[in-house]
């Protein structure tokens, strides 16, 4: 985790940024919490049981300064909240998503199954992609079994 906080900090520093203590405890809720789809709100509330000076505010900016610098995408749902999701590194795009509509759970596909779409978008529309992601909405393993026994 030490390596990657010293990458991310890289990049701040690219970027005429730095870490400040602020967004370093923003940072490794995103780390410790990778898997979770958080909410700026869950971000918040996580971040102030370890350092309870730090503002909704100031991890608001945080998030938001972290998305610009690509260290972090913004992704909706489709319930109306924006979750942050630390894109993984050397990733040249955003991964994708399945959604159950029953249950909610999130699971993450991390191989980038666009690539012959994205051809055929660039030559056909001669648009230059730059950035692509894909949410499944559907019912997970989980829920078609327990729709199985009732």
């Amino acid at each position: 985790m030490k390596s990657r906080i010293d990458r991310i900090k890289k990049q701040l520093h690219a970027a005429s940024y730095k870490l400040t203590p602020q967004r370093e405890a923003t940072v490794l809720v995103l780390l410790e919490h990778e898997a979770d789809h958080l909410s700026a709100e869950d971000v918040f509330l996580l971040v102030k049981e370890k350092s309870p000076e730090i503002g909704l505010a100031t991890v608001y900016r945080t998030l938001e300064l972290l998305t610009d610098l690509k260290i972090v995408d913004k992704i909706n749902f489709g319930d109306g909240v924006s979750r942050f999701d630390l894109r993984k590194e050397g990733a040249n795009h955003f991964h994708h998503h399945l959604i159950c509509i029953e249950c909610g759970k999130v699971e993450e596909i991390q191989e980038d199954l666009l690539g012959d779409v994205e051809k055929i978008v660039e030559s056909r529309w001669e648009f230059t992609i730059k950035d692509h992601w894909l949410t499944f909405h559907g019912i997970c393993k989980t829920c078609k079994v327990d729709e199985g026994e009732n």
